[in-house]
This record gives C-alpha cells, structure tokens and sequence, in this order.
C-alpha cells in the first residue's frame, strides 16, 4: 500500500466515524466525535510522545501511534532491556530510558504514554502530571479506586489532558450500533451479556535471574485484578454506554478454578451489575474455554445488537399457524416437514439468522484514538466524555472484584468524583 493509498483509507475510515456519530441521541453518548469533525490533524507540529513500558501492548501501541498525523514518538522508556531493545527497534530514533522520573527530568516531551503493569499506573501519571505534561493511560486506570480518583483529580488540578485507553469508544461499528440503538432500533434495552473467554493461561516464561511477578504480573493480586482489570473494564465501559448510567449495584462469584499453578487473581468470574430500573448486565470471563470468545450483547424488546460481530437481529414475529406457514411456503416455492401429530412444544432454541450487518471490515480504532489525544493536547484540553466513561469502568471493575472477594452485593461507592 502506498502513502497515498493509506491516506485515503484513513479518511474514508474517519468519514466513517463520525458519519456514525452524528445524529439522534449521539451528542450526549459519544460528544468528543464533535470535537473530531473540526480537528485538522494534519496541521501543525506533531505532538512529542514519550512511552513508558515497551512490552507486548506498549509496543503495540507504538505502532499505532506511528499512523497517526499529529504524533510522533521521541522517547521509550522500560526497566525491562528485553523490552527496550524491542522497543528501541521500533523508534529508532527515540531517546531511551530505564527510569520514567528521568525521562521526564530530561524534557522535550509533550505528553506520554503510559503502557506498564497496573499498580504503577497511578505514580507514573501523578509524576507525569508534576512534570507538566498531558498523559494517554492504557485501561484499567489504577489498582485501586482511591488512586482512580487520585488520577482525575490531579489532571483536574493541573490543567492537563487524562485520556485512558478505551478504543471502542472510537471503533465506527460500536458508534452505529449505539446510534441505532439511541434510535430506538432494538426497542427498550434491558439486559447486556458479555463475556471474555480464553483459551490460555496468561503465564509467560521467566528467563533466567528474572523474577516471575516481572513477568506474570497480571497473576498477582497487589499488581493487578486479573480478569477484572485487564479485560473486563472494557465491556464494563460498553454497559455503561449503551444504558447511559452507571451501575448502582454488582453481586458476583470469582474462583481460581483451572489454572492452580500458584496465581493470586481469579481465572472464573461471573457478575452481574444491576442499574436503575431493573435493568442489567451479565459478565463472564475464564480462562479455560474460548468458544465464545470475546462478545457483548445488547438485548432490547425489538431486538438485539452484537457489536463485536458487528451485527443486528431483529426479533421473530410471533409464530404463523401451521396451515398458514403452508399457504406462504407454497406461494414462495418452500418445502417442508408438516407436522401432523406429536409434540406440542418445542425447544426456545437460540435464532439463527444471519441478522444484519453494522459496519465496515476495516478498522484502525486505535490510532484514531491517538489522534484525538492528540489534538486534545495541541488544545490544552481534553476530548469531552472520554474520562467519565474510563473513570465509572475502572471503579466498576474494582467494586466487582471486592463483591467477589466479599461474597455479597456491593452499592455503587459514595463520594466518587463528579463529573456533572
């Protein structure tokens, strides 16, 4: 693909976007996409990015930004060499460095990238925010809700953009599926199921002299939430975004039931998050299964959206009677099977029609996403909605990791920030 080739591909991708932004219901659902319509990316100097983390995502993420029109990576910085040298691979021409707090004393940056185990989230943003600089935080925010809340307040403090990690907030099927889901399409939403289910069992291999919580940080519980924080945040933020609300109250049942190889977080969670009017959502994540992967269902009275698979169901009319289903299939040309005697009920079975579909094959969410960042650094302010929506799915998933660990329903916690 030539340069030219790829532009065209990014503007019609971004076209694409805000085609499916704009409309009813979207301003309060998806506001920074107004914000997106005026950005011209393509002027002015690029913003200067520093990494901090060049592991598997960090890098990642690297190459997306590397897409972009209006970023450019200056500088890397791990504790890792592994991954510094991965990453020196990738910005060659990139400063490098083994402590952030240098990175950060030595200037030239605009803002970083924060791509590192969770339980450093928060220190590294806070110091970011001292040195002046707007930060990108990959999701789930912080290990814990106090330092979530540490984080918003502190950019609110300095003036300074906070933008996580959330790219479906940017993926042009999710905005159509929620547009035609503000419409009305699918009728009175009242229930969403996701689930995040792998067939693996997220320890990596420790080289030599390495210590394992280095490398397998995710299985601990002082540096992570396991499944609560590195996957479900993200359908946590769908729930929240297509109910228009945060949770009031979540109930659920974690276990390490597959994986006994020493692991601290849950590799088996199912809850439920109950919000006003009765309405919820269903969450499942293991680790030991992945037949039905990765998915989110919304479920309302006329239909259902899966914006995942990027499709759209409507629901069945009624069943026709036996002998006017024969009258349609003779006019029709259909043949078959008609009942004469025997049972009466048959199973509700899952329906299996093709539904229609909500999208395009061809998406880069991701690097969009940095190109918002980017824009909202170049103004000095931050893409609007983005970090409510971020906020509410972090607390969300903490909340449901301790209603786990508690064995009881938790209330949504008082004394969040506002964001009214």
């Amino acid at each position: 693909m030539q340069e030219k080739d790829f532009d065209l591909t990014r503007r019609s991708f971004v076209d694409r976007v805000l085609m499916a932004a704009a409309g009813t219901g979207m301003a309060a659902a998806a506001p920074w996409t107004a914000f997106a319509a005026t950005a011209r990316p393509d002027q002015g100097d690029r913003v200067r990015i520093g990494f901090i983390g060049t592991g598997d995502r960090g890098r990642t993420l690297i190459q997306n930004l590397a897409k972009t029109r209006n970023c450019a990576v200056v500088s890397i910085c791990d504790t890792y060499d592994v991954n510094l040298a991965k990453g020196r691979v990738l910005a060659p021409n990139a400063r490098t460095f083994t402590d952030h707090r240098k990175m950060l004393e030595t200037g030239g940056l605009d803002a970083v990238v924060i791509a590192t185990p969770l339980h450093v989230h928060a220190r590294q943003t806070l110091d970011a925010f001292d040195a002046g600089l707007h930060v990108w935080c990959e999701k789930a925010m912080a290990r814990t809700i106090d330092d979530c809340s540490a984080m918003v307040a502190k950019s609110r403090s300095t003036n300074k953009v906070l933008q996580i990690g959330h790219q479906r907030m940017f993926h042009p099927t999710y905005l159509n599926a929620l547009k035609r889901t503000k419409a009305g399409e699918i009728g009175t939403v009242t229930q969403i199921r996701a689930s995040w289910h792998r067939q693996n069992s997220w320890r990596r291999a420790v080289p030599s002299g390495v210590p394992d919580r280095q490398i397998n940080w995710r299985l601990y519980r002082d540096s992570s939430a396991g499944l609560m924080t590195e996957l479900a945040t993200h359908q946590l933020q769908i729930g929240d975004w297509f109910f228009d609300a945060a949770p009031q109250r979540v109930m659920g049942s974690g276990s390490i039931c597959f994986w006994k190889d020493g692991r601290e977080v849950y590799d088996h969670v199912a809850l439920i998050y109950e919000y006003a009017g009765g309405r919820k959502l269903v969450y499942t994540s293991l680790l030991n299964n992945a037949r039905y992967g990765c998915e989110e269902q919304i479920m309302g009275s006329k239909g259902t959206i899966e914006p995942e698979l990027g499709r759209i169901y409507q629901e069945l009319p009624p069943r026709v009677a036996t002998l006017e289903r024969m009258k349609k299939d003779i006019v029709k040309g259909k043949k078959r099977a008609v009942p004469i005697g025997g049972a009466t009920w048959f199973p509700e079975l899952p329906i299996t029609t093709p539904g229609e579909s909500l999208g395009w094959s061809d998406y880069d969410e991701t690097m969009l996403q940095f190109e918002g960042f980017g824009e909202a650094v170049r103004a000095g302010k931050p893409l609007p909605g983005l970090l409510q929506q971020a906020y509410q799915a972090s607390v969300a998933s903490l909340l449901g990791e301790q209603a786990m660990d508690q064995g009881k329903a938790l209330d949504w916690p008082t004394g969040l920030i506002s964001f009214s």
